[in-house]
């Protein structure tokens, strides 16, 4: 299993300060790992906050950490995790997403903005956390804009559809 790598607290505190509150908005983590970044959603009042992770045994100890039903986990690939969501025919205001860095994860999400849009609300907003060294292509989100934000190393990428 490749190590979990948190998201910072400059980071994290940027994302919230941008998305604002979270009263009465609901909020699907991608690629949750150790699941601070959902977390950090419950306490700004985002509900329900839904956390996708592969790895089984980080969402066994994130269950195991909090008791809120506001809070779902789903261990499984984000790719099966959006299909089962579109089908259940939930949708999110926030989808926030931070894959692995280095693994081609920022060219694999732009081919799934498809399944994204079809989980996302009419005003949705998509997040993605990623590393200056992997860059978002223009082509590849035909039909929605986009901005960068950047931390050192670390980017943040809010995507919206355009109507």
């Amino acid at each position: 299993m490749k190590k979990a790598r948190p998201t910072s607290g400059l980071v994290l505190q940027a994302l919230f300060n941008i998305l604002g509150p979270g009263a009465g908005k609901s909020f699907l983590d991608l690629f949750s790992g150790t699941g601070r970044v959902g977390l950090e959603a419950l306490t700004k009042g985002f509900a329900p906050v839904v956390l996708v992770e592969s790895s089984k045994k980080r969402p066994t100890e994130l269950a195991g950490s909090t008791s809120r039903r506001e809070l779902e986990i789903l261990a499984m690939d984000v790719r099966k995790a959006l299909s089962l969501l579109e089908n259940q025919g939930r949708l999110f205001d926030v989808v926030f997403a931070d894959p692995p860095y280095g693994m081609g994860w920022v060219t694999r999400i732009a081919s799934t903005r498809f399944r994204l849009e079809a989980v996302m609300k009419d005003k949705g907003i998509f997040v993605m956390e990623h590393s200056k060294r992997e860059v978002v292509v223009p082509a590849q989100w035909d039909g929605w804009s986009f901005r960068t934000r950047a931390y050192g190393d670390t980017l943040l990428t809010f995507f919206q559809k355009n109507n």
